[in-house]
C-alpha cells in the first residue's frame, strides 16, 4: 500500500522544511510513504528547500496557476506514480503531519473513499468570531448541497483512495475544497470527517485578500458546482414558480373580462404575460442545462477511463519486471 503526501506550494520556503519533517514516513498498514510537492511558480527557494529536505517528487508549474490547478496536477502525478492513497496538505504548516495516520485509517479499514480533516473551525480560537460563523454557515450549505456529512468543508487536509482520485475534475482556479465535495456527493462516494490537530497560524491565507473576497469566491464556486450537477432542480423550480405567479394576474384578467369588466385591467394581463414568458424561458433553460450536465457526466466518465488507460503501461512494466528473473532462470536451465 503506497501513500503519497502531496503539498501544493507557492513561496513556502519559510515553512516547507517543518511541514516535510512532520510527515511520518512509517504508518501502520502503509508499506511506503512518499512526499510530493507541486511548486506553483514560486519565486523564492521553495524548490531548493524541497530538495534539501529529501522530498521524493517535485512537480513544477511553469507559472502561477492557482491552488486548484496545482491540486489537480498533483493528483494526476500521484496516480501516475502508483499511489494507492493520496493525502493533500498545505505548505504553510497549518495542519499537523501527526494527524496523517488518523486521515488514512478509515480508508485502510475500507470505510471511506475520501476523508476530510476537521479543524473544528467553529471552536478554533485562531479564527475571528465572524470567520467562525461564516465557516459554520459555509459548511452547512455545502453539506446540504453535496449530501455528504462533513464538519469542515473548506479543509484542505484530506485523504483520497486511488479510485476516488480517478474521478476528480476541478474546474475552478480558486480552490478545490467545496467543488470536490459536491462532486463526491454526486458520484456517490463515501466521505468521512475525522478531527485533526492544527498548528498556530504562520501567515494570512493567500486564497483571498479578505474574508469578503474569500466568501464571494466560495459562493460563486458553490453555485457553479450546484448548477453544474443539479441544474434541472434549480432552474425548473424557479421556472414553475414564475409560471404560477404569472398565472394569477392572467386568470384575474380573464375573470373580469368574462364578466364584462375587463376594461382598464390590461396591467394584470401584461404583468402576468411577462412572468409566464420568463417562466417558460427558465423551464427551457432547465432542460438545456440538464442536457449539459448529462454531457459533463459523460465527459467525466471518459476522462476517468482515459486516466485508467494511462496507468496500464505502468502496470504492464511492473509485471514485466516481476517476470524477468523467471526468464533468466529459464535460459540458465537451457544452457545446462
Amino acid at each position: 500500500m503506497k501513500l503519497i503526501v502531496q503539498i501544493p506550494c507557492y513561496n513556502e520556503e519559510a515553512t516547507l522544511a517543518l511541514v516535510v519533517a512532520c510527515i511520518p514516513r512509517s504508518i501502520p498498514g502503509i508499506s511506503k510513504v512518499e512526499i510530493q510537492i507541486i511548486d506553483d511558480g514560486s519565486t523564492d527557494r521553495t524548490v531548493e528547500i524541497a530538495r534539501l529536505c529529501g522530498v521524493d517528487h517535485i512537480v513544477q508549474n511553469g507559472r502561477n496557476k492557482g491552488l486548484a490547478r496545482s491540486f489537480q496536477k498533483g493528483i494526476e502525478s500521484a496516480l501516475a506514480l502508483g499511489a494507492d492513497i493520496i493525502v493533500n496538505t498545505d505548505g504553510d504548516n497549518q495542519y499537523s503531519g501527526g494527524s496523517i495516520p488518523d486521515l488514512v485509517k478509515p480508508i485502510l479499514e475500507k470505510q471511506a473513499d475520501i476523508v476530510v480533516g476537521d479543524r473544528k473551525p467553529g471552536d478554533n480560537p485562531e479564527f475571528s468570531w465572524l470567520k467562525r460563523q461564516l465557516q459554520k454557515l459555509g459548511t452547512r450549505v455545502v453539506r446540504n448541497l453535496s449530501g455528504v456529512d462533513v464538519g469542515d468543508a473548506v479543509s484542505g487536509f484530506r485523504a483520497y483512495t486511488r479510485e476516488a482520485a480517478f474521478t476528480i475534475n476541478v474546474m475552478t482556479r480558486f480552490s478545490y475544497t467545496t467543488e470536490t465535495l459536491i462532486h463526491a456527493g454526486q458520484h456517490g462516494l463515501t466521505v468521512l470527517s475525522v478531527p485533526v490537530e492544527t498548528n498556530p497560524t504562520t501567515r494570512p491565507s493567500r486564497l483571498a485578500g479578505s474574508t469578503y473576497r474569500f466568501m464571494k469566491k466560495q459562493i460563486v464556486t458553490i453555485l457553479r458546482s450546484y448548477f453544474m450537477y443539479r441544474s434541472l432542480n434549480a432552474f425548473l423550480w424557479a421556472g414553475l414558480i414564475m409560471i404560477t405567479v404569472g398565472l394569477l394576474p392572467v386568470l384575474r384578467f380573464l375573470y373580469f373580462y368574462a364578466i364584462g369588466d375587463g376594461e382598464g385591467r390590461l396591467q394584470s394581463l401584461v404583468l402576468g404575460s411577462m412572468f409566464l414568458l420568463a417562466g417558460y424561458i427558465t423551464v427551457v433553460i432547465a432542460f438545456l442545462s440538464d442536457a449539459l450536465a448529462t454531457n459533463r457526466r459523460l465527459t467525466e466518465a471518459v476522462l476517468e477511463r482515459v486516466r485508467r488507460l494511462e496507468q496500464q503501461p505502468s502496470a504492464s512494466e511492473k509485471q514485466s519486471d516481476a517476470n524477468e528473473p523467471l526468464r533468466i532462470v529459464g535460459r540458465s536451465h537451457d544452457s545446462v
